[in-house]
């Protein structure tokens, strides 16, 4: 369950971005969009929903893509460029990450989550330069992890292993004790690029930490940065770990949602890359790629369907971009109503998307902390984010308030006024002028 994110000087987020899922102590109402979880004899609670609102431009996309930034960063547990590029190419080329307004700023990332009995908090800043800036000496300046509010590490100039007892059982067997001398031994590992957290730490202190940690980043931060790229999508799927339970449960959503052919089902190519089977439609004993068959929506949703399973089974957080274009806005209030449904939601799933689509702006189905916004300042051109719940209500409830008209009358911002016809009157002006001369 994801609590907050973090993150400072990315792409247009100049100043410190913080993205929480914990619930405004002065929101009531919709409690069952609450998820609650206890660690030790400390519970918390984060939000099961969020949705992102903002005009083009904004940085809407930044929040999602500094996610997937900094969650490919830890699973390759270094601030090197990545060997293959991603759809997102700040994750893999790092010097697009700077803001580009001359800013010289380390970066910041962190993350705090619960996952099972630990509560993880993460730290990392590094200096990477300015944007664009590819042959500049990269650094990790800071490091810090810290279990159940205990710090297990910290970087920051200097090397602190504590190992506190909270996460005795995880600790290396070999260990039975801490000695300047593996504390020498763990600083004469250290790289000015390589994570302290993958490499070091993971070797010489507690191996089965560091995996329980990355399996989180890995199977349950499900981050897409471009949900309309579907082979990427397909390739979170995995059809074929379980083709046949897949290929039915897709049929299965696909009727409810409208569909053209009988079936469906995943065709491979030869390859063994999972990413690289095809959606096909199934018409009696023919089978046709669903691209050329279905519409545009329905392959939209067949291939993120799996994903909303994929994180109510795991109790991820699934973060998506755009996860709304060309599906009707009943099914995807539907999925939403799922993540707040505590009998389907058991593992207790979060669902974090952007969009343009109105219809969300509703005090009967999201929570006033549920409904994020992304506005750029004109002066500046940074990116600012915050939460409906950061304006000031009565009791933490205005009965009745209209939050979609309030947001098209620019009372909460991140809108912006479009008037193409100044351009256009020019552009036919112009045309008429030229059609009389010949």
């Amino acid at each position: 369950m994801l609590l907050e994110f973090k993150t400072k000087n990315y792409k247009s987020f100049a100043e410190e971005m913080v993205f929480s899922m914990i619930p405004s102590p002065k929101q009531k109402g919709l409690d069952y969009s609450i998820l609650s979880m206890k660690v030790g004899d400390k519970t918390y609670k984060g939000l099961s929903s969020a949705v992102i609102y903002g005009p083009n431009a904004s940085g809407k996309t930044n929040v999602i893509g500094a996610m997937d930034t900094f969650r490919c960063i830890v699973m390759r547990g270094n601030i090197r460029n990545a060997d293959v590029a991603t759809p997102n190419a700040a994750a893999s080329a790092l010097e697009l990450i700077p803001n580009c307004n001359g800013v010289k700023e380390p970066t910041e990332f962190s993350v705090r989550f619960v996952d099972g009995e630990l509560m993880v908090e993460y730290f990392l800043k590094a200096d990477l330069g300015t944007f664009m800036d590819s042959n500049f000496q990269r650094r990790i300046l800071e490091e810090r992890l810290v279990v159940n509010e205990k710090q297990v590490f910290s970087r920051n100039g200097m090397l602190t292993v504590d190992l506190p007892s909270v996460i005795k059982e995880y600790v290396n067997k070999s260990i039975k004790r801490k000695t300047p001398k593996m504390l020498e031994l763990a600083e004469d590992s250290l790289s000015d690029t390589d994570l302290f957290l993958n490499n070091g730490f993971k070797s010489i202190y507690a191996a089965e930490l560091v995996k329980r940690i990355l399996s989180w980043f890995s199977d349950k931060f499900i981050v897409v940065y471009r949900s309309d790229d579907m082979r990427l999508v397909r390739k979170f799927a995995d059809p074929k770990a379980n083709t046949v339970y897949v290929e039915t449960t897709l049929t299965e959503a696909a009727r409810e949602f409208g569909i053209t052919a009988n079936a469906l089902g995943y065709k491979a190519t030869g390859r063994d890359d999972s990413e690289d089977a095809v959606l096909c439609s199934i018409l009696g004993d023919k089978l046709i790629p669903a691209e050329m068959f279905e519409s545009y929506g329905t392959i939209r949703f067949i291939n993120e369907f799996p994903l909303v399973i994929l994180a109510l089974l795991s109790g991820g957080t699934l973060v998506m971009d755009e996860f709304d274009a060309s599906i009707h806005p009943m099914a995807l209030m539907n999925i939403i109503n799922i993540f707040h449904n505590d009998d389907i939601n058991k593992n207790h799933a979060q669902l974090i998307i952007n969009t343009h689509n109105p219809i969300f702006l509703d005090a009967s189905l999201l929570r006033r902390d549920e409904i994020k916004f992304v506005e750029r300042e004109d002066e500046t051109g940074n990116s600012v984010h915050y939460s409906l719940s950061d304006f000031k209500t009565v009791n933490g409830n205005r009965k009745g308030e209209d939050y979609m008209n309030n947001y098209f009358v620019s009372r909460y911002g991140a809108i912006k006024d479009i008037d193409f016809s100044t351009i256009l009157e020019k552009v036919i002006s112009k045309g008429e002028v030229t059609a009389d001369e010949r």
